[in-house]
Parts: structure tokens; C-alpha cells; sequence
């Protein structure tokens, strides 16, 4: 059967007036509920992919940017007349030569072309004017259907007043209605977080898939030129490039004489100091005595060490007959010249780079960075002052998290803690001016008082990481807030949360400073077989000779099995004796 020609109509004008929520102050009564997203996408770009397939297609609605340029826009006249008006208006703009047109309104979050398909799929087999979609609780979708051309250019016609009419007023008596899974609308608060929820990802990812989902799906940060001495804990964006050459001129590689010509050599008075500029030219058969690392004078063929010289009273100067015809002279550029890039791009600028940038004379450099980070340690029972109430519990995080953060390459500007509830969260994740990444103790599992993955939802968070095959960290999130900001959430115990961490947020920060991802440190275990588990473990351990010992009991109450150990190590599911599991060093200071 020939595919009949569609033309779309996608209605993206109406207000959402029950989207308002009074428990948040930035609520508006007035929403422009199609520029609302879901998974990170509008809605009005989600329904405009539905119908991407068709022939023309007409968006109603205020004037939109990013819209497909083969898209046409309009609006009814005057503005918020209701859908029929917006369909009058639509329909103008098309040449009438199409058979079938779709028409969608743009808050089905989870709509696609396959839907589009079998509404269309379905009229084509039918002589009904109309078919509409029916939803998962039942209810027809009037603004969810394929129309014959002729049939709603008729309805529409037939109206006195297409201003504030209502779509069951065009409905034609012969129409058909079918089941199509997941075109729910959105029309309150409650329908936009079931959405942004049922696009979470739910799969439980392994450890290197979630790593590498990380460094692939976050993006880097902006690049900027700061001074060489502001630059520690950033990592180059561009290639350091040497501004003049090392050594900038000829210089002395040793105390000695530098001469000019055969010997025997003159001795003049005068001598050649570091940073001298003002030695006379060498003229054949002289030497002056020249100290390490001055500029040899002009003239001058040769320098030779003073161990290989023997001198008279004369002032005359020889080589030692013993003594090779070596020349102790640096040439300039012997290490490099100007324009050599001497460190890739995507390089932590650590202080070797610092100091081999300062003897290029390179005074600002192109970085990102440093990562800024806020840890927010979640909990109505956490206090960190003052006595204990029966049921509360001391913080133990706060004051260590931020050493091995750093540890991980993220500068933490601040601590606090948060009561679980939905408002805090949400106000902790909405205050990210000033930070890259917002760590999270606590409030990642699924239980009454964990906040965090309902509240990304609700701010349309891209969620990245949902969990991970580990114990423990199996609970850990990483998602992108709609700003950009990076969210990391850590189990609540407290080495879960530093096991996590030092698993996790060196990724993190890999992807936000495109640095250069390195090989992993591996090692062996003494004792695999004591360890051995069915699922990957991070357990802490000691280097004992060449070999690494693994704690056999854990308990991540407390960081006791932290002290005095080297490292975690992310041991392997069923690790076998000889397998190498991978070492997590633990900061030292």
C-alpha cells in the first residue's frame, strides 16, 4: 500500500497554568509548558522529532529558537485562542495537497515516531475521518491524532468562531481510537516528575562502563588563560609551547676558561659571571675564566673545564695532555627552541610543569580548572557540634571528605549539612553558581528519607551513572544539573562514601579538565582467595613486599580499616590468584 503524504501540525502555544507548584518560590503561575524538558529535551522539540517524518510541518506558538529551519511558525490571532484557532491558523499554511495531517500538542514527554507511524498506519486502513490516540489510564487524546486533510479543514470551516473552541467541537463522528503506550501528558507537577523519572536510566552498570559513560557524557569546562602562579591544580588546555630557546644563548656548562682558537691561550683578567653581559670578544690564542652558566664572550670556539687546563705563571694557558678535546659550551636551543611544545594538552599542571614553564619563559597558560566542589552531607540525625540527642549520629565527613577529594583533583570550597527533605535538596541544587560539582553524602538509595534521585528528576537532571555493580558504592549517582553543574552522590557510610569517591571523582574530573586518562596502577593479592566474591569489592589493603594484602573483614561504619593501609583495591569479581586488581593509593600527608 502507498504511504499517503502527511503534513503535521504541532500546537505548542498553551499556557501551563497548572504546572505552578506553591512549594517553590520560583514557581510561576504562568508557564510556557512546551519549553519544558524532559530527559534535557523540550517538549516541543520532542514533538516536532515525532513527526520529523512528515511531509511540511506547522508550529504554533510564540516565536521559538532552535526550531528546524524547514519547520513554519505561527500563531493564532489574536494569541491564546485555544487549539482550533491555533489548528485555523495552521491550516492556512498548508497547500491542501497533502491527504493526512497529524496534529500533536507538545506535553507527551515520551512521544516518538513510531507512535506517529501506527496512528497513521491505522487510518490508512480505515475510512474514518480521524484517529486519536488513548492513553495508559484511558482517557482519548484529542491533541494526539492524524486527521484526512479535507475532513479537518471541514470541521474547522463550519465553525462560527474557532476563538476558544474546543477540540471535541471539531471531532468527527466517524473516528477511530487506539492503545498506544506511553503518551501520558503532562499538566501538573506530579505528571512532569513521573516523566522525567520513567527516562532515568535503571540499568546497573559495571564499574568501567560507568567510568567511561562518565568521561564521555560530561562536559569539559570552559577554557581560560590565567598567570603561571595561579595555575596549580589546573590541567593544560593547549600544549605549553616554549616562548624562547633553553639554554637563550651559548652558555658555560662548567667552571673553566672559555678560549678561542689552538692553545697555548693568553689568560686576560677579567671573568665571565652568570648573568654577566659585558665580556669583551675572545681574539685568537686568549681565554678568560668563566664561571657555570655565564654566556660565553663572542670569539670564543671552545670552553674547558678547569680539571682539564694547566696554567704557568706566565698567564699561558694549555690542555692537559691526558685531556680530551671536549667543548663544555651549551649551545642555545640545546634543550629546545622557541615554539617547542614541550607539554601536551590535557596535562595536570603540577609543579614540574609550573617550573618548566617558568624556564620558557611562559608566563600564562590556557587551562581548566581547578574543580570546584561543595560537600553536602545529608542527614536529619548528622550533627557536627555539640552533644548527641538519642538517634543522632556525629559527623564524621566533613572535616576528612575534602583530603581525599582532593586527593582526587577537587578543590572543595565548603561544607555543609542538609535535612532530607525535598525543598533542601532542591535548594542545595539549585545554588551551584559557584561550583563545579556538588558531592552528596547520604540519600542515594530508595528508601522514605532519600531525596536526591526524585529531586534530580524534578530538575530534569541528566542522569548519567544510577548504580554500579560494587560493594560497596553500588548506590552512587552521577548526574548533570541542567547548568552544567556535576552531581556526585556517596553512600552515607562513611568508607562506602570515601571508597565511592575515590573511585568515582577522578573521572569526574578527567571529563570536566579533559585530562589524560591514565592507565590504572595494578597490583596483586596476597590473598585473593580470602577476598574472592561474586561481585567486584573495593577493600583496603597494605603493600607487603611486591604483593598487596586485603583486609578480610570490612566494616563501613567507620574509616578504621583506612588507618595505616596503602591503598583500596577494586578487586575483580571470582578473582583468581594471579589476577591483578586495580589500586586506588590513598592520600599520605
Amino acid at each position: 500500500m502507498t504511504r499517503p503524504v502527511c503534513d503535521a501540525i504541532v500546537l505548542a502555544g498553551g499556557r501551563g497554568s497548572r504546572m505552578f507548584d506553591p512549594g517553590y518560590t520560583n514557581s510561576s503561575h504562568d508557564v510556557d509548558k512546551p519549553a519544558m524538558t524532559v530527559g534535557g529535551r523540550r517538549m516541543v522539540d520532542i514533538a516536532l522529532d515525532a513527526v520529523s517524518n512528515c511531509r511540511r510541518t506547522v508550529l504554533v506558538g510564540p516565536a521559538r529558537d532552535g526550531v528546524p529551519e524547514h519547520v513554519f511558525q505561527t500563531r493564532e490571532t489574536p494569541a491564546g485562542g485555544g487549539p482550533v484557532a491555533a489548528l485555523a491558523a495552521a491550516l492556512r499554511l498548508l497547500d491542501g495537497t497533502a491527504d493526512l495531517v497529524t496534529v500533536i500538542a507538545s506535553d507527551i514527554p515520551r512521544l516518538d515516531a513510531d507512535a506517529v507511524t501506527s496512528l497513521i498506519t491505522s487510518l490508512q486502513h480505515t475510512q474514518s475521518d480521524a484517529v486519536y490516540a488513548r492513553d495508559g489510564a484511558g482517557r482519548t487524546q484529542f491533541l494526539l491524532g492524524v486527521w484526512r486533510y479535507a475532513a479537518l479543514k471541514s470541521a474547522v470551516a463550519q465553525l462560527d468562531s474557532t476563538q476558544g473552541a474546543s477540540m471535541r467541537r471539531i471531532v468527527p463522528v466517524d473516528h477511530l481510537v487506539i492503545d498506544l503506550p506511553g503518551i501520558e501528558d503532562c499538566d501538573t507537577p506530579a505528571d512532569l516528575l513521573a516523566a522525567r523519572l520513567a527516562v532515568q536510566p535503571s540499568e546497573t552498570l559495571d564499574v568501567a562502563d560507568a567510568l567511561d559513560r562518565i568521561r564521555h557524557h560530561i562536559t569539559a569546562l570552559a577554557t581560560r588563560r590565567v598567570r603561571l602562579l595561579d595555575s596549580a591544580g589546573s590541567v593544560l588546555a593547549e600544549p605549553l609551547v616554549a616562548v624562547t630557546a633553553l639554554p637563550a644563548v651559548d652558555i658555560s656548562a662548567m667552571d673553566g676558561y672559555a678560549v678561542c682558537g689552538t692553545e697555548p691561550w693568553t689568560l686576560r683578567p677579567d671573568i665571565a659571571y652568570a648573568g654577566s653581559a659585558d665580556i669583551a670578544a675572545l681574539t685568537e690564542g686568549t681565554a678568560v675564566r668563566i664561571a657555570t652558566g655565564a654566556a660565553v664572550p663572542p670569539g670564543s670556539t671552545s670552553v674547558v673545564r678547569d680539571e682539564r687546563v694547566t696554567g704557568g705563571s706566565d698567564g699561558v694557558l694549555r690542555r692537559l695532555p691526558t685531556a680530551p678535546e671536549a667543548d663544555d659550551t651549551r649551545r642555545r636551543g640545546e634543550e629546545w627552541l622557541p615554539g617547542a611544545e614541550l607539554v601536551s594538552a590535557g596535562t595536570p599542571v603540577d609543579a614540574a610543569v609550573r617550573s618548566l614553564a617558568a624556564s620558557a619563559e611562559i608566563t600564562d597558560i590556557a587551562v581548566r580548572g581547578p574543580v570546584r566542589g561543595r560537600v553536602v552531607i545529608s542527614g536529619n540525625e548528622i550533627r557536627s557540634t555539640g552533644p548527641l540527642a538519642p538517634g543522632e549520629t556525629r559527623d564524621v565527613l566533613g572535616s576528612v571528605l575534602p583530603e581525599y577529594l582532593a586527593h582526587c583533583g577537587i578543590d572543595t570550597i565548603d561544607v555543609t549539612l542538609l535535612d532530607d527533605s525535598a525543598t533542601g535538596f532542591r535548594d542545595a541544587l539549585t545554588r551551584t553558581q559557584d561550583v563545579d560539582v556538588v558531592v552528596v553524602v547520604g540519600a542515594t538509595g530508595g528508601g522514605a528519607a532519600d531525596q536526591l534521585r526524585s529531586t534530580l528528576a524534578a530538575l530534569d537532571a541528566h542522569s548519567i551513572v544510577g548504580r554500579v555493580r560494587v560493594r560497596p558504592g553500588g548506590s552512587q549517582i552521577t548526574a548533570v544539573l541542567p547548568d552544567g553543574t556535576v552531581v556526585l552522590g556517596l553512600p552515607g557510610n562513611p568508607l562506602a562514601a570515601v571508597s565511592t569517591a575515590l573511585l568515582t571523582a577522578p573521572s569526574i574530573v578527567d571529563a570536566l579538565t579533559s585530562r589524560t586518562v591514565r592507565p590504572p596502577q595494578l597490583g596483586l593479592l596476597s590473598n585473593a582467595a580470602d577476598v574472592r566474591s561474586a561481585v567486584p569489592r573495593l577493600v583496603p589493603v597494605t603493600a607487603v613486599g611486591t604483593r598487596f594484602r586485603a583486609d578480610t573483614t570490612v566494616r563501613t561504619a567507620h574509616l578504621a580499616h583506612l588507618v595505616g593501609r596503602d591503598a583500596l583495591a577494586l578487586i575483580p569479581a571470582q578473582i583468581s590468584d594471579d589476577e591483578p586488581a586495580i589500586i586506588l593509593p590513598l592520600p599520605h600527608r
